[in-house]
């Protein structure tokens, strides 16, 4: 069975990290040409160490330099393991305590200690250093490490330090291949021949040659040409391997170190992150809305702190916090960060994600939310995310692209929380129960008070209902299909038990519209000159003329004009007539088959010709009406 590990060094400059590296590997971290030169490790180096169980140690060796430190946050946000490095020669020095500081906030697990150049001091001094080493990661994840002298020059102990690295690797837990695949990139180059490639640490799934791939936050749209692990040609690349992707048809000059590889259609980039924030015990206070250097992974930015519920925090303490980025990072709530101080720039703290797509909420609420991400259950937390979402609601992907889940686990959730009625799904959108019913009580709501002022209208626009209820135009079918409260008829939303009824007032008015317009014939007042004769005001009688238009007693004409149906029915025998002697009719003619005028004779015609009982052809009518 194959187990992928990955292992950082960490310590001060000078200390011998590389040199132990290529003692244990035979693999020389230091590629640059300057590093060579000058004998230090500027950038991040790589070399793996193979063992017969199937176990591969990739290991990512950082620099020491303090000016170098955001380097090696670079190389570290993958590590499972760590070897603290500390010279025999001497000792703790800053970049020690540092680095120290660092896999801690990173909240890795587990390590070993070695102290190099072992050669070089005498047993007496070497012990003194192994004790000064003891007291130094007390309280610390090493608290319990072994320490071991090496020499990569003698190669002292050397072959016991490998055993031990595979003791401890086999107590890691493995990063989860179930999981998105996602791979920061900490190095882009390109290979002739091949053209542009990646390398990074798979921290979460899988991918192999020919998968469709995305870069994120640049939104570039690749395939993978073809993947090496450690020199060698892979089909499949796993979560915890350190992986190179020949990426196909993408420019080197596109790409960066902070880019992420993923997935296609599930992660979203951000800008906003709700965390969780420690300081160190020495770190200075950290007061609200200071500017931050942000360390995610492979990605370094600057951000603003906006601590919750507090002015200040002070060393050693910790509290719920957003960070607002100056540049879209991609990030999964249970990352963990690291933060420096703006100026002078030293590491202060870090902590994990909590939330990387926040909504916008109340300040209380939000803790209480952040609380639930934090510490509850992957169903409590799926439950709240989705609940934050309101009636827009979120996708699937987009769950699996915010938690640090194994897939199936999420998938497993989503649908025993819609099984126990916690969760509905749209198509591809999950909204939760309480904002459905609190939706389809607004809407209820809504149409309720529409009808009570407006009795003689058959509904609300339903796009008007849609815009109030603030939900997507390609949901809301499915939202009032699920509402067995409301009707859908046309373009118009109604209640289910609602009915048009008039009052007896407005039957009066209505025998009076009939009488009125059976009177006038050929010639019916407008509708402003109807309200003036009825002396009721112009909406309340355009709502009884649309109601008697759709029972079928009025036909509508134009907007101002409405006629009875028997004299509609009285124009139509007469067309009929007319046209059973000639196949033509000008607008004279038929003026003068109702003997009426040109003012009413024009919209009339016009009213025909959209009905399709006429035709126009030019200045002359044809009949389309069939018996």
């Amino acid at each position: 069975m194959m187990r992928y590990i990955i292992l950082g060094t960490a310590g001060h400059i000078d200390h011998g990290k590389s040199a132990l590296v290529k003692a244990l590997t035979g693999i020389d971290p230091d590629r640059l040409k300057e590093e060579k030169e000058r004998g230090i490790t500027i950038d991040l180096g790589f070399a793996d160490l193979t063992y017969p169980d199937g176990l591969t140690v990739g290991i990512v060796d950082v620099p020491g330099h303090e000016r170098l430190v955001k380097n090696m946050l670079a190389g570290a946000g993958g590590i499972d393991l760590v070897i603290l490095v500390i010279a025999a020669d001497e000792g703790i020095m800053p970049q020690s305590r540092e680095h120290l500081h660092i896999c801690n906030l990173l909240r890795i697990k587990s390590g070993l200690i070695a102290i190099t150049k072992a050669d070089l001091v005498e047993n007496d001094w070497l012990a003194l250093v192994q004790d000064e080493a003891r007291n130094f990661v007390k309280d610390s994840f090493l608290e319990d490490a072994e320490i071991i002298p090496v020499s990569s020059k003698t190669m002292m102990n050397i072959d016991l330090l490998k055993e031990k690295i595979n003791q401890l690797a086999l107590t890691v837990e493995p990063k989860p291949t179930g999981g998105l695949f996602r791979l920061p990139i900490d190095r882009v180059f390109t290979l002739k021949g091949f053209g542009t490639v990646i390398t990074g640490t798979a921290v979460s799934g899988s991918i192999s040659v020919n998968d469709e791939v995305e870069i994120l936050p640049t939104n570039i749209q690749t395939k993978v040409r073809g993947l090496h692990s450690h020199g060698r040609s892979i089909q499949t690349a796993y979560a915890g391997q350190r992986v190179a992707i020949n990426l196909q048809g993408v420019e080197k000059e596109a790409l960066r170190r902070g880019d992420a590889v993923v997935v296609p259609g599930r992660f979203i980039s951000t800008r906003k992150i709700d965390a969780k924030v420690e300081l160190l015990k020495n770190a200075p206070p950290l007061k609200n809305k200071s500017l931050v250097h942000f360390h995610l992974v492979t990605s370094e930015t600057i951000a603003r702190v906006i601590l919750y519920g507090r002015n200040e925090l002070k060393a050693g303490e910790q509290c719920y916090c957003q960070f607002r980025l100056q540049e879209p990072v991609i990030t999964m709530s249970g990352d963990r960060y690291i933060i420096r101080r703006f100026s002078p720039v030293d590491t202060i703290g870090g902590g994990v994600i909590i939330d990387p797509l926040p909504f916008r909420r109340s300040i209380k609420e939000g803790l209480e939310d952040l609380q639930v991400f934090e510490t509850g259950t992957l169903s409590e937390k799926v439950a709240i995310k989705v609940k934050r979402a309101g009636m827009y609601g979120i996708s699937l992907s987009v769950i699996e692209g915010w938690i640090q889940a194994e897939i199936p686990s999420i998938r497993k959730s989503v649908k025993l929380l819609i099984e126990h009625g916690i969760l509905k799904q749209f198509e591809d959108i999950l909204v939760h129960t309480d904002i459905f019913d609190q939706s389809r009580e607004k809407a209820v709501r809504i149409l309720s008070d529409f009808h009570k002022k407006n009795p003689l209208k058959p509904g609300m626009p339903k796009e008007e209902l849609r815009a109030l209820l603030k939900i997507e135009p390609r949901h809301f079918g499915n939202f009032i299909t699920a509402v067995k409260e409301i009707v859908i008829d046309k373009e118009l939303s109604r209640l289910l038990t609602f009915r048009l009824a008039l009052s007896q007032v407005d039957e009066t008015v209505k025998t009076k519209i009939l009488e009125l317009l059976e009177k006038s014939g050929f010639q019916p007042p407008t509708k402003e000159e109807l309200g003036t004769s009825l002396k009721i005001d112009q909406k309340h009688l355009t709502d009884i003329l649309k109601l008697m238009a759709k029972e079928g007693s009025l036909v509508r004409i134009i907007d101002t004009v409405y006629i009875t149906a028997s004299v509609h029915q009285k124009i139509i025998e007469r067309l009929k007539s007319f046209y059973s002697k000639k196949s033509e009719m000008t607008v004279a003619e038929f003026r003068d088959i109702l003997n009426t005028t040109r003012k009413y004779a024009v919209p009339f015609l016009e009213y025909l010709d959209s009905n399709k009982i006429t035709l126009r052809v030019g200045d002359i009518r044809k009949f389309l009406l069939k018996e």
